[in-house]
Parts: C-alpha cells; sequence; structure tokens
C-alpha cells in the first residue's frame, strides 16, 4: 500500500506551500548562509511530518489529527519559525472548508432560517458541531442527519427522511427556533436544551444564559463543551 494515499491531500497542500515559501526565503534574504539552515531544517520537519502521518493514516488515525499531535497546538503556538508558520498556514485552512463545505446547503439553510426567523450563522454552526455537514450521519445515541434529529423529534416536525438535507435543516431548524422562543431569545439556553433536552434545562431552572452560566456545572460536561463550541462555529459563519 502507498502509505502516501493516506495523508489528507489539505495537508500536503499546506506543507507543499510552506515549502515553497521557505525556498523563496533563500532568494530574498539578507543571510544566505541562516536562510539555508532554515530551508534545510524546515525540509528535514516536511519529511518527517509526512513520513509520520503517513505511518499512522495506515494504522487507522487521519493524517490531520496525526500533524497536530505530531506537532502539538501549545509548542506551534510558542515556538517560532517552520512550528508556527505551519499553525499559521493550517488553522485558517479548517474554517474556510467548513464554510465551502456548507455553501452545498447554503440555500436550504437560508430558507428554513428565513422561514423560522434564526440566525443562519447558528444553524450552520449546529449543523457542523453536530453532523460535519454529513448528510448521513448517524450517532450511537441515533440521532440522524445534518442536525442529528433523535426519530421522535424529527416525526414530530413531520420529517419521512431524516437522511434528506432539506428535511432534516427544515425540522431542525424549527426545533432551534422554537426553543429560541421558548428560553425568549437566549441562545445559549436554546442551545443547551437542543443538546440535552429542554426538560433537564427546565428542572435546573434554567430560564436565561445568566442562568446558564451560574448553572453551567450542573449538566453533561458535553453539553457544557457544546455550548462553548457552537457560539465559536457561529462566530467564525458571521465574518
Amino acid at each position: 500500500m502507498n502509505s502516501t494515499n493516506s495523508i489528507d491531500p489539505r495537508v500536503m497542500k499546506e506543507l507543499l506551500q510552506l515549502q515553497m515559501l521557505s525556498k523563496m526565503s533563500l532568494l530574498s534574504g539578507d543571510n544566505a548562509a541562516s536562510s539555508k539552515d532554515d530551508s534545510n531544517d524546515f525540509s528535514a520537519l516536511l519529511e518527517t511530518v509526512m513520513g509520520q502521518a503517513a505511518g499512522a493514516g495506515i494504522s487507522g488515525q487521519s493524517s490531520t489529527d496525526t500533524l497536530s499531535s505530531l506537532l502539538g497546538n501549545n509548542t506551534m503556538n510558542s515556538v517560532p519559525g517552520p512550528l508556527a508558520a505551519l499553525n499559521k498556514a493550517y488553522s485558517p485552512l479548517h474554517s474556510t472548508n467548513s464554510k465551502s463545505i456548507a455553501t452545498q446547503y447554503e440555500s436550504i439553510i437560508q430558507e428554513a432560517s428565513s422561514k423560522y426567523g434564526i440566525d443562519p450563522s447558528l444553524v450552520k454552526a449546529v449543523i457542523q458541531q453536530e453532523s460535519d455537514f454529513n448528510h448521513k450521519a448517524v450517532s450511537s445515541a441515533g440521532a440522524k442527519g445534518l442536525m442529528q434529529l433523535m426519530d421522535g423529534t424529527g416525526s414530530g416536525f413531520g420529517v419521512t427522511n431524516p437522511f434528506d438535507p432539506k428535511q432534516n435543516v427544515d425540522a431542525g431548524t424549527h426545533f432551534l427556533s422554537s426553543l429560541v422562543k421558548k428560553y425568549n431569545g437566549n441562545e445559549g439556553v436554546a442551545l443547551a436544551a437542543y443538546n440535552a433536552g429542554p426538560g433537564r434545562v427546565d428542572r435546573l431552572g434554567i430560564k436565561t444564559d445568566q442562568d446558564l452560566s451560574n448553572k453551567l456545572h450542573l449538566l453533561p460536561e458535553e453539553t457544557q463543551a457544546y455550548v462553548s463550541k457552537v457560539f465559536n462555529r457561529k462566530q467564525n459563519f458571521s465574518l
């Protein structure tokens, strides 16, 4: 088996772009000897990362995850040179790809958002967090489709095929919108209810985002992380 087939093309592209930038610095740098050393160091790093990423890809770990684990986010943020450059080049790529993937569902998201009076950026953020825009996604709990609807919830909103993007997004957006209205525009509470269920949120007496902040620790850790991640993704889609 060819090990390069396991490498994520996005990672390959970023690494090759950085190698090109490194070579360009040889031509423009004031200190030719120093630039040559930097280029050699980068080439060594490139070969190491690609080789190890390919090896990890064979064992089942994605090369994207491998790259992150090999270099480490903290290390990339603190060390100058190729590591920092790789971090800066790769981080925006994920956001860009997410927006690109979202465009294939843009029309149905906009239609549902307009229909139910909710911010399309919030809908996109929920979809990315729930299924990463995979309309065939099925969770271990049985949630299905783009917005990961349980069968009972989906049927309650008229879904006959949860894997149909239009039906799923319409129902999921309707459900999300009803939660935002139920909690008087407090999106954080609505997201917590979307993840953990409105019954659980109500039993804790959480009605506002301030209540949520005070009692967030009483909700499952998954829900705590969920609310934060969706808000971060919403901000990215709003840019």
